[in-house]
C-alpha cells in the first residue's frame, strides 16, 4: 500500500474532507516531477501509483487528518474554483472516497 502525503490549508482540507473537492493540483515543477514521475527508463516517464492520499491540515503534530483513495494522476490545468489558476499546468490528483467513509 502506497500512501502520498500532503499538506493542505484549511479552505482546501475541509472541501476535501466533504467530498466537494475531488481534485487536488500540485505544480509541474521539479520537486513535484520527482514526486509523482517515475524517472527510471523501464516505467517511461509514467506516474507513481499511489494507493491513498493522505491529507492533513497544517504542520502540527496534532493537526487533522484525512486519508481518500487515490484514483490516479494526470496532467491539466483544473478548476479555478478549486485553486487552479488560469492556463498553468498542473498535477491533478483524483480522489475517490474517504478511507473507513460508508455511503461513498
Amino acid at each position: 500500500m502506497k500512501i502520498l502525503k500532503l499538506t493542505l490549508n484549511k479552505e482546501w482540507f475541509n472541501l476535501i474532507q466533504r467530498g466537494i473537492k475531488t481534485e487536488e493540483y500540485r505544480e509541474v515543477k521539479p520537486y513535484w516531477i520527482t514526486r509523482l514521475v517515475h524517472q527510471n527508463i523501464l516505467n517511461n516517464g509514467k506516474f507513481q501509483h499511489f494507493d491513498f492520499v493522505q491529507f492533513t491540515n497544517g504542520y502540527s503534530k496534532t493537526s487533522p487528518q484525512v486519508t481518500m483513495e487515490c484514483k490516479g494522476i494526470e496532467v491539466g490545468t483544473g478548476k479555478a474554483e478549486w485553486g487552479a489558476v488560469g492556463s498553468t499546468e498542473y498535477f491533478i490528483i483524483k480522489l475517490g472516497c474517504e478511507v473507513g467513509r460508508k455511503n461513498c
